[in-house]
């Protein structure tokens, strides 16, 4: 009877009182461990492609490819189009 009661004690003091975490309790710490791992991987991703660079398009690329597009558009004219290639080419390293 003693063995019984101190083992009924040491359930109660370890689940404060209650007699266990219950179905929504499961729930919360399955959601809790995808959110946990969800967010290990979204960190790794993000370190991953810090370090490699992006894999984008290098900002002369983009930015001949917006003079592209503006000159499809008709923004700018021939003779613009070509000036800002040239400034391209000569500034970018």
């Amino acid at each position: 009877m003693a063995s019984r009661l101190r083992t009924q004690e040491l359930i109660t003091m370890m689940y404060w009182g209650h007699d266990g975490i219950g179905g929504w309790g499961f729930i919360v710490m399955i959601l809790n461990m995808a959110l946990f791992w969800g967010l290990l991987i979204g960190a790794g991703i993000l370190v991953y492609r810090a370090v490699q660079g992006g894999g984008g398009a290098s900002e002369a690329e983009s930015a001949r490819r917006l003079i592209g597009e503006r000159f499809a558009r008709g923004e700018i004219d021939d003779e613009e189009y070509r000036r800002r290639l040239e400034t391209l080419r000569h500034g970018a390293r």
